[in-house]
């Protein structure tokens, strides 16, 4: 049976909020967190985007046992890669075999505003690529010369390094970045459609994993999913902070301005269209169903990400009537916690 871990999401809450909805999570059985790692948030609406690591760092001192990382961090324009290296490795030593890394291509809203610069979809694979050969090489400890077509580190050397691997998870969807996440990854991260929906690109992923001399049995899906406990009105309210979802990936990933996307997902974007794969409602019978279909369709670890703004409704009933259903890990001491 799958993990399930809870989304913080730093574009719409404050990192103080953000603690207190880790703490929680943790305290009421969710088996992992990530943060996304912004920037900019999606829309201006949204109206937060605080530095995620330093974030982690602090809400990882409060919250002591489960594992948490960023879905996603992009390493290759406004993070060069070292630092992102020397980042986790510092973060993986304060808090020893509970640090992974969610790693993506980036969106032009992060990434184009405060360096000016950004690319199309193969250069931004390329320096990707780049990227995670250089920060793994980093984690070694060792002295390193590196100078590629993108990034110049010659010589260097990160004198604070991590005891364990810090596993890397590549964001993915379509067939070419699912084959680069199985050639580069150590697991994917993807959304529950893809899992439920596109067989053939988890096939992609995971041929290409094997054709690299790895087992992709043993590889990690990481599936974030949409859920909202309360009305579908409720939803359609809390959805206009979210509005942009359905065209993230074909328009508003190259548009830097997230003023601009707020514009744009309002004329073009419905809000019944912006909720269509959400899971809504109060029956938990509803949230159980989906997380078991994800995790029998291979998805091994699933987060659940809500847009509503009592986020502590979110936690609490999922603690109570859905996590002790959907795994039988540490159940009575979930049971007891609620």
């Amino acid at each position: 049976m799958a993990e399930i871990g809870f989304v913080l999401s730093s574009e719409q809450f404050t990192p103080n909020a953000l603690i207190d909805y880790g703490i929680a999570a943790e305290k009421i059985g969710f088996d992992r967190v990530w943060m996304s790692d912004h920037f900019h948030p999606w829309q201006s609406n949204q109206y937060q985007a605080g530095q995620a690591w330093v974030t982690l760092s602090a809400l990882a001192a409060q919250m002591p046992n489960i594992p948490f990382g960023t879905g996603v961090t992009c390493p290759t324009y406004r993070y060069n890669p070292a630092i992102v290296a020397q980042a986790f490795a510092t973060l993986a030593v304060l808090y020893p075999g509970r640090v992974f890394l969610g790693v993506g291509s980036g969106e032009a809203l992060n990434e184009q505003p405060p360096t000016g610069h950004w690319s199309g979809y193969e250069e931004r694979s390329a320096r990707l690529i780049e990227a995670l050969h250089l920060i793994r090489n980093l984690w070694h400890g060792d002295w390193v010369s590196h100078r590629g077509a993108y990034y110049v580190a010659d010589p260097v050397k990160l004198y604070t390094v991590p005891e364990q691997p810090i596993p890397i998870y590549i964001a993915a969807s379509g067939k070419e970045s699912m084959q680069l996440a199985g050639e580069h990854g150590d697991g994917l991260i993807t959304s529950s459609e893809t899992v439920l929906n596109e067989k053939e690109a988890i096939g992609v992923f995971r041929e290409s994993a094997r054709k690299v001399g790895k087992d992709p049995q043993s590889m990690s899906i990481h599936a974030e999913t949409w859920v909202f406990v309360g009305s579908r009105k409720e939803a359609l309210e809390a959805a206009k902070l979210w509005r942009f979802i359905p065209k993230a990936w074909t328009k508003f990933v190259d548009e830097p301005d997230p003023r601009e996307i707020l514009k744009g997902a309002n004329a073009e974007v419905s809000l019944e269209e912006a909720i269509t794969n959400w899971i809504i409602g109060e029956d938990a019978r509803t949230h159980i169903d989906a997380m078991n279909a994800l995790s029998e369709a291979g998805a091994t670890h699933i987060y659940i990400h809500s847009a509503q703004p009592d986020q502590q409704r979110v936690i609490d009933f999922y603690g109570r009537e859905v996590l002790p259903q959907v795994t039988t890990r540490n159940a009575i001491k979930r049971m007891s916690i609620v």
